[in-house]
């Protein structure tokens, strides 16, 4: 994905329907990306506590890893939250 995009970028006017393969990757982008976003979702949906990324691009990393990072740390702290204290416990005893 890094090294098309780095070709056609600089090298555009030497490769063959170099529009049409622009095309092409930026589908195949988009679909890999929206599987992520419904990954995160369902992550979401069913209150995991730990995911698993596999056969994730370096690309696809530093694009999503600070969102995919912020989201993890705003959900640890809903749940902390929503938790009762061990000190509202022994208050209620």
């Amino acid at each position: 994905m890094e090294l098309t995009k780095l070709l056609l970028n600089h090298a555009s006017d030497n490769i063959p329907k170099a529009d049409e393969i622009r095309t092409l990757i930026k589908d195949v982008w988009d679909t890999r990306t929206a599987k992520l976003r419904v990954s995160a979702d369902s992550f979401v949906r069913q209150q995991e506590a730990h995911a698993k990324l596999d056969n994730l691009t370096l690309m696809e990393i530093n694009t999503s890893g600070a969102f995919l990072t912020q989201a993890l740390n705003h959900m640890y702290k809903l749940r902390t939250n929503l938790q009762p204290s061990d000190s509202s416990q022994s208050q209620d005893l």
